[in-house]
């Protein structure tokens, strides 16, 4: 193992966290104000990349489908919010995820039926199309430290929104006492469907960085969706600061586990063996991590209401 090698997939692990941070904040946000398990948030994603692809490929412009992926991810996810999430509120938590689930395929179809079952492709704009120098000589790609960049930003733009702001208070208002800001006159109902439409925007935000990254095809929010559960788990629901401390942690270890563990069992068996293994013992690091955090906090690290 060089220094290189390693300095390398440290970074590949936080940029798969603060992508996973840009997913689980708004999941978590979702859950944390309403009580609400939204199975069709990936679907956000995936509106959010093709949408970007689709724009980007259009208008030659990665930086105008990027804004358009946004908006679009935010506004399906204000309709979804009117349309169905509205009635889902007070309804248990099996209906919720039943809703939810018709919706991954409601969303899956339809992108099917718009842009078609081919894969599409969005290139990294040219201006981040470079690489720099890591310690040991190997080199880094300029785009991936740029989404590393966007996840922290997105960070503080959070967490300035939720302590600093007057939303913000609402926010926290409703994560604790739903009933007790309605009887002072907010509009809950305003207030739900702004949330909702945050948290698709962030998560087309992340689905049209990573368009840039690997093909742009139906059903690629569902793998992410099911990382960003996990993170909001160890982190502990309805809290961003959890999901930023969540997410950095699943996406170091499994990076970090996929690429080191087969090393190690190399000293002790043959490369077959030790990739086999070492790659099955991987995939479930981040299942292993959130079992032994569990047991130790079954409210997740930072629990909203600790």
């Amino acid at each position: 193992m060089t220094l290189s090698l390693l300095f390398e997939q440290l970074l590949n692990g936080l940029q798969l966290g603060t992508m996973l941070f840009l997913m689980a904040s708004g999941l978590t946000l979702v859950f944390g104000v309403m009580g609400l398990i939204n199975l069709a948030h990936g679907s956000f994603y995936m509106v959010g990349a093709f949408v970007t692809a689709w724009t980007a490929g259009t208008t030659g412009s990665f930086w105008v489908g990027l804004g358009a992926g946004i908006l679009a991810a935010a506004a399906v996810g204000a309709v979804v919010e009117l349309l169905v999430i509205r009635r889902l509120y007070h309804r248990q938590h099996l209906d919720q995820v039943l809703a939810t689930f018709a919706l991954i395929l409601i969303f899956s179809e339809g992108t099917r039926w718009l842009f078609g079952s081919s894969p599409l492709w969005l290139n990294v704009p040219e201006a981040l199309s470079g690489a720099v120098a890591l310690p040991g000589g190997s080199r880094y790609p300029v785009f991936r430290l740029v989404i590393i960049a966007v996840g922290v930003l997105v960070a503080v733009a959070l967490f300035l929104l939720i302590s600093r702001t007057r939303l913000g208070m609402r926010i926290r208002a409703g994560e604790s006492d739903r009933e007790m800001i309605g009887a002072l006159g907010i509009d809950i109902a305003k207030l739900y469907t702004l949330v909702f439409a945050l948290g698709a925007a962030l998560a087309g935000l992340a689905g049209s960085m990573i368009g840039a990254l690997q093909s742009v095809q139906v059903g690629m929010g569902e793998p992410v969706l099911i990382l960003a559960f996990v993170v909001i788990v160890i982190g502990g629901i309805g809290s961003i600061k959890g999901a930023l401390i969540g997410s950095l942690l699943v996406g170091l270890v499994d990076t970090l586990g996929r690429v080191f563990l087969p090393s190690l069992f190399k000293l002790f068996m043959t490369p077959a063996e030790a990739s086999g293994v070492g790659a099955a013992l991987a995939s479930m690091l981040i299942y292993v991590l959130m079992a032994i955090i569990l047991a130790f906090k079954p409210k997740g690290l930072f629990a909203a209401n600790d």
